[in-house]
């Protein structure tokens, strides 16, 4: 059987590398687009950006060990088709690659936004060329704007400011992340901006880049401008799907539909995973597609398990976490599935803890900063079906 895996970021690199731990033999072809060997992604946000620090981040696959694992690593190949059908994949040379088990894992790309751009300055922030560039222009030590409070956003800002420039962060939300998080906790997370002197500017819309050649500044739609000369972009991410267009499969704007197996319904030989993949999460009860890191390598280790026969290890629940300003925020489950029930301590004292729970008061959900003892112990309690005062005793709710 040979396996053809689209993609080489954490999903489809480490779907390769575990296939071969788990004793497969057979032909393994990974396909990637762009020229660089797979590298981790966390640190395209942080430690890259950071001044001092070697512009170099991890490699999930180098030269040497595909050698070793006998993988066909095809990098700067942009797959444009698929021909369910024929069982093969067309490139953007025209190349058509055969397979009998095609793995998707082409991720996401960032989204951009419905303004005219072009202008020197204007980045977003998604590979290791967007981080490179990044952290060239923050030597200039520009005044810098971030649209969108989310976490690359907010990573970004953290960068900058700890360089010591100004930062001013545009948010359309009137509470960052509330979304994921409600506005209590939302509130209390995003006030990390104002703690460490970076500006937060919410319910902001952005009606246009100013400046001809080079970014002066975003004009908001309220009539306000924010000066800038470096502008980062991160509004959420859109699913690479677009060369699937044609192919049959179940595709929207939200991604790929798999089964809780990762399989494309009518199509038992195709498998999607990572960014891209919308499934029902066994644990939390919903469709979802989680983009998160650690999702990202647990379902590459359950689809190489399904491949090779093996029954895939027990569904974790979503955990992601994020390092601002010199804290780390850590977030288990998801949050707006449930109801806040408890919150403890604040940004400001640099520690913070919100549970959330379900219908039934039991928790779900949690977020905390500076606390890793607090994630060992929501993900303990989960597991034993314990309750809200077995995880955080006799203390005063939220609610």
């Amino acid at each position: 059987m040979s396996i053809l895996i689209v993609g080489a970021s954490v999903a489809g690199t480490r779907t390769a590398i575990a296939l071969r731990q788990r004793g497969f033999t057979g032909p393994i072809t990974l396909v990637e687009s762009e020229e660089h060997w797979p590298y981790d992604k966390p640190p395209l946000s942080k430690d890259l950006l950071a001044e001092g620090h070697t512009p170099d981040v991890p490699r999930l696959l180098t030269p040497e060990l595909a050698a070793e694992l006998d993988l066909d690593v095809r990098l700067g190949v942009h797959v444009t088709a698929l021909d369910a059908a024929r069982q093969v994949v067309v490139t953007h040379t025209g190349e058509e690659i055969s397979y009998e088990r095609l793995v998707i894992a082409t991720g996401a790309r960032a989204r951009t936004l419905p303004v005219p751009s072009g202008l020197t300055g204007v980045h977003t922030l998604r590979t290791l060329d967007d981080s490179t560039a990044l952290r060239d222009a923050l030597a200039g030590k520009p005044r810098v704007a971030v649209v969108g409070a989310g976490f690359i956003g907010a990573e970004f800002a953290s960068a900058a400011r700890l360089r010591g420039l100004d930062v001013t962060v545009i948010e359309a939300l009137a509470v960052p992340m509330s979304p994921i998080l409600g506005d209590d906790v939302g509130r209390e997370v995003s006030s990390v901006h104002a703690l460490n002197g970076t500006e937060l500017v919410t319910e902001a819309r952005v009606e246009r880049f100013l400046g001809s050649a080079r970014v002066e500044g975003v004009a908001l739609a309220d009539g306000r401008a924010v000066p800038a000369d470096l502008v980062v972009v991160g509004v959420g991410a859109t699913p690479n799907t677009h060369w699937l267009e044609g192919s049959g499969l179940p595709v929207d704007h939200d991604g790929v539909h798999c089964t809780e197996r990762y399989e494309i319904p009518g199509f038992p030989s195709i498998f999607a995973i990572g960014d891209l993949a919308v499934r029902p999460h066994p644990l939390l009860g919903v469709r979802a597609r989680i983009e998160h890191w650690t999702s990202a390598g647990e379902q590459a280790d359950a689809v190489a398990s399904i491949l090779t026969g093996a029954e895939p290890p027990a569904p974790q629940l979503p955990y992601v976490w994020s390092d601002q300003y010199g804290s780390r925020i850590q977030i288990v489950g998801r949050p707006s599935l449930g109801e806040l029930a408890h919150r403890e301590g604040s940004m400001a004292e640099g520690h913070f803890r919100a549970v959330y729970v379900d219908t039934d008061d039991n928790p779900i959900a949690q977020v905390s900063v500076n606390n890793a003892k607090a994630v060992a112990a929501f993900r303990k309690i989960y597991r034993r079906g314990g309750s809200l005062t077995d995880l955080v005793g006799e203390q005063t709710p939220a609610r």
